[in-house]
Formats: structure tokens, sequence, C-alpha cells
């Protein structure tokens, strides 16, 4: 049996959205630090961090100021950083940070750095949304990675980013892919899409036979304070069973270990894919 140790960290913000930007991101770095090598200790081999980690959620708001968070990717600051802690702990890190291209051109991106250190390539979120409290096109361009699978030192790996996750085309392109594990890193508050958080990701690992890890960040951030980011980190197996699921309010590594052979059995199982009917989807793209 191929076991695979996936783990995933939950936290609120640990400074004043007044503080600069590059305050900001020091201070997340420094805070996750201690569970990244808790994380270490407890063998994770795949980690996933929150969406824009080491920021707030600073979409409600429309500050020109928040394009100061941005840094290149894979040649920034924190991507550096956790290439470090990768090596260190031999352990594959998807860092979700705030890309900067060029200047002007923003992206909402997860790095993803394997187990010896190095950079494996990114992936930008595909969906943005444009609603009353999350006005993310201010800030972020939609993404035009594709659905890049990344073959980590432990599994093949598939990253979807919050919004993406109301959208089932992109799960089961990563699948078609190769990805045996998807992580949907996420800001996300109460309200509806709490229900939902416990619905969509199960029925996608179902849908496309993986392991699904989704990770939402915890607390209040004034001055916007849009609702509550609930957490409820968890990871699902390919039949839509929880392994593990975090406190609603706490900072929290949560660590699952995943049966990998669990993927073949149920796609043999269950033969979605041979099922499948391309040809006659054709339609759909034309709306």
């Amino acid at each position: 049996m191929a076991t695979v140790r996936a783990g995933l960290i939950q936290m609120a913000l640990k400074a004043d959205t007044g503080e600069s930007p590059e305050t900001i991101r020091d201070r997340m770095n420094e805070a996750h630090l201690p569970l990244i090598d808790e994380a270490g200790a407890k063998g994770v081999q795949v980690l996933c961090l929150q969406e824009v980690f080491n920021q707030p959620y600073f979409c409600p708001s429309q500050d020109v100021k928040w394009y100061g968070a941005a840094e290149k990717v894979p040649d920034g600051p924190t991507v550096k950083l956790m290439q470090d802690y990768a090596k260190k702990h031999s352990m594959v890190i998807v860092v979700p940070i705030y890309e900067e291209d060029i200047t002007g051109v923003y992206y909402n991106t997860a790095a993803v750095i394997d187990a010896d250190g190095s950079y494996l390539g990114k992936y930008r979120k595909s969906h943005i949304p444009q609603v009353a409290g999350f006005y993310e096109k201010f800030f972020f361009k939609p993404g035009n990675s594709g659905w890049p699978m990344f073959q980590t030192a432990y599994c093949k790996l598939g990253v979807y980013i919050c919004y993406d996750r109301h959208f089932p085309e992109g799960w089961r392109a990563l699948a078609l892919s190769g990805a045996e594990y998807i992580v949907n890193p996420s800001a996300t508050v109460a309200g509806l899409s709490q229900y939902l958080w416990k619905l969509e990701q199960p029925a996608s690992a179902v849908a496309n036979g993986c392991y699904i890890g989704a990770v939402n960040r915890v607390g209040t951030e004034a001055p916007w304070n849009i609702g509550k980011f609930y957490g409820s980190s968890y990871v699902v197996n390919p039949r839509g069973e929880f392994l593990v699921e975090a406190s609603e309010d706490k900072d929290e590594l949560v660590v699952a270990d995943m049966d990998m052979d669990m993927v073949r059995e149920v796609r043999n199982l269950w033969q979605f894919f041979r099922d499948r009917r391309p040809e006659a989807y054709e339609p759909l793209t034309a709306i």
C-alpha cells in the first residue's frame, strides 16, 4: 500500500491591516514557520497553506496599496523561504501567494515546491469572482496556466484555488491530467458557502476518483469585517469520506494519511472516465 501523509495549515491574520504589505508578509511568514516545522516533525509529505496565506484577504477593499503585496514567483522572498523549509523537511509545499507578473498584471497563484526544495511550477487561479465584498477582479487577472499536474516526490498533485471549486470542469481537467491529490486553498466566510464547503469538494472527489485537501483561513479581518472565516479545513478520500477536519476558529495543522492505491481502486470501480462522452459536450463550450 502506497501511503502519502497530507497536511493543511489554517491560520488567522497575525498583523494589522494598517501596516505595510511587506510587514504583514514577514509577520505571517514567521507565524507559519512553527506549524511547518510541526508538520515536518509529524512526517507530513505534502503540505498546503491557505489562499494568499501571508496577507489579509484584502479583496473587500479596492485599495491600490495591496498591489504592494504581490511578489515574483519563483524569485520572490516567500517562495525562496519555503524552498528552504521544503528541503529541510523533505516535504512538498504548496505556497499560495499574490503574484506580480509585470507591473500592473497580478495573479492569485500557488507555487509548488518539491521535497528537495526545487520549484516545480505554478497554478494561477482561473475563475475570479466579482460580487459585493469580493472585488477580486480589481486585484487578480484570470489565470493562464491551464490545468498543470505536478509530479512531486510523493504523488501526482493538482491545485485549484477557492472560487475555482464551484466549477466542475477544472477538477475533471486536473484528474484527467493524472492528479491523484488536488488541494484547494481558500479564503471563504460564513454564509451559503459554509454549507457548500462540505458538499462540493467531497462530491468532486467522488466524481474524479481522487483525494482533495481543502484549507480555509480563520477569524475576522478588520476593517472590512465581511464575515467570519470558518476554517474547517479537511481531507477527503476518493469515496468522499472525511479523513480529518479542523476546527472553525483555531490556528491548526491537520494531518491525514492517504492510501494512494484507493485512487486506482475507485477509478476502476466507478468508470466515470471511461463513460465520459466528450464528443457530446461540445455545445456546452459554445454557450
